[in-house]
């Protein structure tokens, strides 16, 4: 038995509108991602700082918004300005003096590993050893000439990712100074009091998401810059080598690079071990201790303590949405993609939530009646 199904021009012709345009708008998305990147960090950026800057305005005279605002961000951009100022030629010239230091450093070995060096003699593996000891140290100076051309060659990406700061910085200035207004002429586009009573409790909850993230990864980056520069500091009173001044990078690094969740800290760790461990072996390998010992410490006391109930998504989860952030939105889509993902299960929760209560009202007998009988009629 055949069945025939017919479908007006109409029809037909809707379909087909219908599927270009989610084609189109999926183009247009694609097209302008660096653009919505942006704009999506610079909403990020508002909505977490929007409670400091209304908790200044309150203290301005006049309640000034414009006032708390400009305040925020002087001290923003104050600190970016430290961050620059004493972070990044520290690590260029830490990474010079190591690339540097690594013919010294291979000698050193080849002199303290006498057992190898015996193994060597005893197998008559000295002229290959020595041969391919000495291609390590031509190529690691030739590496060190070339490190200078490598920077100026970088100089136009950091030119780009500087001018992207910019433009966040300004769009997300004028999201908190216009934002309450937009806010309240939304609002103010609905008919249905409860129904934007309840719409008004959905974007609450999700404004508390990224509030609350933010502030409790602020307050464990914290603590963990304060305390590794800390370590680094009494490593530098006992290491005379060492210089005083890696302890201010140190907090510094640290506090930038923990702010990027799950691999943050690792490379923040890491970092800071191999920029000891250039100076001295022993205070690389005593920093690398105790930051293996204070990450179980802030991984299974601090953080839950600090941060709990507050986007609260699984593991896996917390790991897909920073991959695609990075992916997506480099270092900068990392940083907001647990709060993206947290108000988006909150968006999740509340359609579930209404479902199920649908389905309530309709599972009861009176509602059941009048289906029915709507049904036969």
């Amino acid at each position: 038995m055949k069945v025939r199904i017919e479908i007006d021009t109409k029809t037909f012709v809707r379909f087909w509108l219908v599927v270009m345009g989610f084609g189109l708008a999926g183009l247009a998305i694609y097209s302008a991602k660096d653009a919505l990147v942006l704009l999506g960090i610079s909403l990020f950026l508002a909505l977490a700082l929007n409670r400091p800057v209304a908790a200044i305005a309150k203290k301005l005279p006049g309640k000034s918004r414009l006032g708390g605002t400009a305040l925020a961000y002087t001290t923003l951009v104050l600190l970016l300005g430290c961050v620059i100022w004493f972070v990044i030629p520290p690590i260029v010239q830490q990474s010079a003096k190591f690339v540097e230091s690594i013919p010294s450093i291979i000698d050193q070995a080849s002199s303290q590993w006498r057992g190898v060096n015996d193994f060597i003699d005893k197998n008559n593996l000295r002229p290959q050893v020595d041969s391919m000891m000495e291609n390590i140290k031509q190529q690691s100076s030739s590496w060190a000439t070339s490190v200078g051309t490598n920077l100026l060659s970088s100089v136009g990406s950091l030119a780009s990712f500087l001018g992207s700061l910019f433009l966040v910085l300004v769009l997300s200035f004028l999201m908190l100074l216009e934002g309450p207004t937009w806010v309240k002429r939304l609002w103010g586009l609905y008919n249905d009091e409860e129904k934007m009573e309840r719409h008004k409790k959905l974007v609450g909850r999700m404004y508390n998401v990224v509030t609350g993230y933010v502030s409790g990864q602020l307050t464990v980056s914290g603590i963990d810059a304060i305390l590794s520069g800390f370590v680094v500091f009494v490593l530098s009173l006992t290491f005379p080598v060492i210089n005083s001044n890696l302890a201010m990078l140190t907090v510094m690094a640290t506090f930038v690079l923990t702010l990027i969740p799950m691999f943050g800290a690792t490379i923040a760790g890491a970092l800071i071990s191999l920029l000891l461990f250039f100076n001295n072996m022993t205070a690389g390998v005593i920093y690398a201790i105790y930051f293996v010992i204070y990450q179980q410490i802030e991984n299974n006391f601090v953080s839950p303590s600090i941060q709990s109930k507050k986007v609260e998504l699984s593991a896996l989860t917390v790991l897909v949405a920073v991959t695609i952030g990075l992916y997506v939105g480099g270092l900068l889509g990392g940083l907001v993609a647990i709060p993206v993902a947290g108000v988006v299960k909150v968006l999740l929760d509340n359609y579930l939530e209404q479902v199920k209560s649908k389905r309530v009202e309709n599972e009861k007998p009176l509602n059941k009646l009048v289906k029915k009988l709507k049904n036969e009629d």
